[in-house]
């Protein structure tokens, strides 16, 4: 049984491997004790000597030269979260150290959060939630100008593992689906019915879109005011991806001064956003904290995805998650 190491932020081991799953694991590797950090792990170089496997999560160790010196037999490393950026390092990838991720897994509820709001909002529910408020009847009855569900337009920027997801999950319903992408494919574009657009197109026709753009140096601010003053009156902008892909302060005033937009707001730059921040305040900004990926026992969805990958892993099969040194430049 090969030897392996849990290595992550404390808080994250018991959110995502809770009792069950480490049982699950033991099973599959001899795991050492204790839980090696960022912080303490030259405290545990006698473990981390032996440790064949990495298993990881939120925190996860940085596979620098240091690190590298002290972990002589490392093979694989299931990192059970999202992005890797910043783990593998050329002198990992050159050592022939293989990764795997359950960014599959955290797009799971990503795109749910996104579809309801897609769904909510193409009724404008946010927009008459507070208008309601207001106790005026001319807001009851059922003549109200929505887009609805039925034919709408819905744009979504950027085509990675959530956004596919979130078209898959977009299919049974009756909208016109249009999708940005750097890499259009027409075999994707027909298993998931969609329609490849630009950005301006997207933004100038669409009644919601939804950003899902990884943040790098060529997307940090992106979404701009050139951008955003396409959108359609009524429309509904929504950003799950990161804060830094919308110029935030181009944004603000953009929304101060088209009251007919609703900002759905799930990531800010800084995070959370500064005291004083208009986004608290703005009427027609929906401002959640973050809220979209995997929350409590969604998170162990991850683990699930890291021993199944396990498991092919010790049968010498093709892992379906793996993140190859080419791939890196492309995902978020």
């Amino acid at each position: 049984m090969k030897r392996g190491v849990y290595f992550c932020a404390e808080n994250s081991l018991q959110r995502v491997y809770g009792d069950s799953e480490r049982k699950e694991i033991a099973k599959r590797f001899d795991m050492a004790e204790p839980l090696v950090t960022r912080e303490n792990w030259r405290e545990h170089t006698s473990i981390l000597a032996e440790a064949e496997v990495i298993v990881s999560s939120w925190g996860g160790a940085i596979l620098d030269e240091e690190l590298l010196a002290a972990m002589p037999k490392v093979e694989m490393y299931f990192y059970g979260a999202g992005t890797i950026q910043g783990l593998m390092t050329e002198a990992a990838w050159d050592r022939g150290i293989r990764i795997t991720n359950a960014v599959a897994a955290n797009a799971v509820p990503v795109a749910e959060f996104c579809l309801a709001q897609i769904l909510y909002s193409l009724k404008h529910g946010w927009k008459y939630m507070q208008l309601t408020k207001e106790d005026n009847p001319q807001f009851w009855g059922c003549n109200k100008p929505v887009p609805g569900n039925y034919r709408s337009k819905v744009g979504i920027v950027s085509f990675g593992q959530i956004a596919r997801k979130l078209c898959e999950f977009l299919q049974p319903f009756d909208l016109q689906v249009l999708v940005y992408t750097g890499h259009p494919d027409d075999r994707l574009a027909d298993e998931y019915g969609i329609k490849y657009a630009s950005m301006e197109e997207i933004f100038a026709s669409c009644d919601v879109v939804s950003i899902h753009l990884p943040l790098k140096e060529s997307t940090t601010g992106i979404i701009d005011r050139a951008l955003l003053d396409r959108m359609k009156p009524e429309s509904t902008l929504i950003n799950t991806a990161r804060g830094a892909v919308m110029n935030q302060a181009e944004m603000i005033e953009f929304l101060r001064e088209r009251k007919d937009v609703t900002a759905c707001i799930d990531v800010t730059d800084p995070e959370p956003p500064e005291t004083g921040c208009p986004l608290f305040d703005l009427p027609n900004v929906v401002l959640t904290p973050h809220l979209a990926g995997s929350m409590g026992p969604e998170a162990r969805r991850m683990a699930a995805y890291i021993i199944d990958e396990m498991d092919r892993w010790l049968a010498g099969e093709p892992l379906h998650h793996e993140i190859s040194r080419e791939a890196v430049a492309f995902i978020a």
